[in-house]
């Protein structure tokens, strides 16, 4: 498991997450924003701005999915299981963006499917 998709995947989940709980800002606003924020500070600082990019922009579809169902907790724990997911999807999928949306999908789902089932829900955070 990689450090650096971990912490780029939990920054772009809560980023998105505490931006679409903002006035100005949906989901998909939020998400795009950050977006290329995270695109231009990758090109940057020179890391691998394709693959970095690209675990940023799937971390900010979990950030988006259920900012009204999830807590900040449930946030760090979707985000956590979207780095894992995604690193190891990635050599059985042909391209990136399948495997994007495959481990956003399945850590949401994960972490909706453990709240329905009794797991103990965290705070959300206001507006």
């Amino acid at each position: 498991m990689s450090l650096d998709f971990m912490l780029i995947s939990l920054f772009g989940s809560l980023a998105t997450y505490l931006l679409a709980k903002r006035n100005r800002f949906d989901g998909i606003r939020a998400s795009t924003s950050l977006s290329i924020i995270a695109y231009l500070f990758f090109y940057t600082v020179q890391w691998d701005v394709a693959l970095y990019s690209l675990v940023f922009f799937g971390s900010t579809f979990v950030g988006m999915s259920a900012p009204k169902r999830f807590g900040v907790y449930t946030q760090v724990i979707a985000a956590v299981l979207f780095s894992v997911l995604f690193e190891n999807l990635v050599p059985f999928i042909k391209d990136y963006g399948g495997a994007l949306g495959l481990s956003a999908f399945f850590s949401v789902c994960v972490c909706h499917l453990g709240i329905l089932l009794g797991a103990p829900r965290s705070i959300k955070v206001d507006k």
